[in-house]
């Protein structure tokens, strides 16, 4: 039997276009309409309710869960290209409350703190995807990268943050000499292993000169381990230079007390970004 209340269901609020356009998701996690533009509705409260949980912010559950409830396109919330991350929920917030975001913010000229309306249709229409057909070529090999997604950036920022638990715990002056240096050992593994596994996920593949394509994220893996830290160093600037070229600019405000100009910049924090 059909609700007769289905009709005042929420609703698309509006339609918009992935920064990667459909690309880099795996086969079967986004269906992308044929106008390219994806329908966002607003949240529910159950949405906003889990979005109020700090576990399930921690390991990106809840950015999923509100993914797949407010974009029907997206079927897999874990295979979100980074790329289209700050897209969907700037969408999504868009759709539940509008336009305005309010920061705040505190004058560089004077320290008075000031509160900023900023216009988030136009800061999503600044989101650009880099190109990452360009790729680096090193010690005869072709490297070509792609977005890390979402369940990559998930894992990476929960391992930054024990890693600065941990941090912490080597700065505590109580620890004796040896079992700081065995702390100190320890973060530094456990930093490059974080790190290059981000590298790993963002590598689409690795080109010998005989042509040959290597896409295998073991076998990828395994050669980041193994390979020259200045082959590391090269490939992290390059991807660094990629997201560069489509950084959205700061937006510069004016300070209601000295009526001093000053850029602000923009960091969405997805604890507190839909109120």
């Amino acid at each position: 039997m059909t609700n007769p209340l289905s009709k005042h269901f929420r609703q698309p609020a509006i339609h918009m276009e992935l920064p990667s356009g459909g690309r880099w998701w795996r086969p079967g996690s986004l269906e992308l309409p044929l106008t390219k533009q994806v329908p966002i509705c607003p949240m529910t409260a159950r949405d906003e309710i889990i979005l109020r949980t700090p576990d399930a912010l921690m390991n990106g559950s809840s950015i999923v869960d509100v993914f797949q409830s407010c974009c029907s396109a997206v079927k897999d919330g874990w295979a979100v290209p980074n790329v289209d991350v700050d897209a969907l929920l700037i969408g999504i917030r868009i759709a539940s409350y509008g336009n305005i975001l309010d920061i705040s913010s505190k004058c560089p000229h004077c320290q008075n703190e000031n509160t900023h309306g900023i216009d988030l249709g136009s800061r999503l229409q600044q989101l650009k995807c880099p190109d990452f057909d360009k790729t680096l070529s090193q010690e005869n090999l072709v490297f070509r990268f792609r977005p890390m997604p979402y369940f990559a950036i998930t894992k990476e920022k929960t391992v930054s943050f024990y890693q600065e638990k941990m941090f912490m715990a080597i700065s505590n002056t109580e620890l004796d000499e040896t079992t700081r240096t065995n702390l100190i050992r320890q973060h530094a593994k456990d930093m490059l292993a974080a790190s290059i596994e981000a590298l790993t996920h963002q590598t689409e593949f690795i080109q010998l000169d005989t042509g040959e394509k290597v896409n295998e994220f073991d076998f990828i893996k395994e050669f980041y381990e193994n390979t020259d830290s200045e082959v590391i160093k090269k490939t992290q600037r390059h991807l660094t230079d990629l997201l560069d070229e489509v950084k959205p600019p700061e937006i510069m405000v004016m300070c209601e007390s000295c009526q001093k100009n000053y850029e602000l910049p923009i960091e969405f924090d997805y604890s507190n970004f839909f109120g």
